[in-house]
């Protein structure tokens, strides 16, 4: 069975991940929907897996934040990248935490901002990933080391990385100064989200979307 996938972004020619997403799909078996951020309601439910692609700020913050909840609380594979590990970060602390916390990109003159300009941009940049033992990232890329590269310039805010610990997220890969890169739900089929952009890697598909789209089709077999 193909297994409907939505792919939440503003779609746009000028986003990499934009053009480099849609030929990933031959050779994942994923029937793909794009949904604008503005477009998106409860019927995300009925989709065997959402992908908040990266193209931040989406036109829609709501929207974006309104994929990241219903696939939390639906138990719906969840992949995130880029901008979107920073929506799903900003999900989980507003609606897990009860933070009143902001998007710098968002909301630049917000007093309690969770994401933040990076201090060096990362746009562009390729670099290494620790990953931690006896995790979903572990299992997926089968090695405690990845090279990996990022298209961004915004990333969490230190001060609210153990709030948001605290209540059940895991950091579980960090670049060389151990600045977070990957976030997972212990709790959750697969909830994934990478600061980095595996639709970028030069060997394609990347071990994250291929075992994302596998948690798809599991479901869509389950579910269907």
């Amino acid at each position: 069975m193909t297994a409907r996938l939505a792919l939440v972004g503003d779609r746009s020619a000028a986003v990499r991940a934009h053009t480099r997403i849609p030929l990933l799909l031959p050779d994942l078996d994923l029937d793909a929907y794009w949904i604008p951020t503005e477009d998106v309601d409860e019927s995300l439910a009925g989709f065997d897996a959402i992908w908040l692609v990266p193209g931040s700020p989406y036109r829609s913050e709501a929207g974006a934040l309104r994929a990241v909840r219903i696939a939390r609380e639906q138990r719906i594979p969840f992949l995130g990248t880029c901008g979107g590990l920073q929506h799903a970060l900003l999900e989980f602390a507003r609606d897990v935490c009860g933070l009143d916390v902001h998007h710098a990109e968002n909301d630049p003159n917000a007093d309690d901002l969770l994401i933040v300009a990076l201090t060096c941009s990362l746009v562009g940049h390729e670099g290494a990933v620790t990953v931690v033992p006896d995790s979903l990232a572990h299992r997926i890329l089968g090695a405690g080391r990845t090279v990996e590269r990022y298209h961004c310039g915004y990333g969490l805010s230190e001060k609210y990385l153990q709030q948001l610990q605290s209540h059940g997220l895991r950091v579980t890969g960090t670049d060389e100064a151990g600045q977070l890169r990957i976030v997972e739900l212990d709790d959750h089929p697969f909830f994934l989200a990478t600061l980095f952009q595996p639709e970028l890697a030069e060997r394609q598909p990347h071990p994250i979307v291929r075992m994302f789209a596998t948690a798809a089709q599991e479901r869509a077999t389950v579910v269907r």
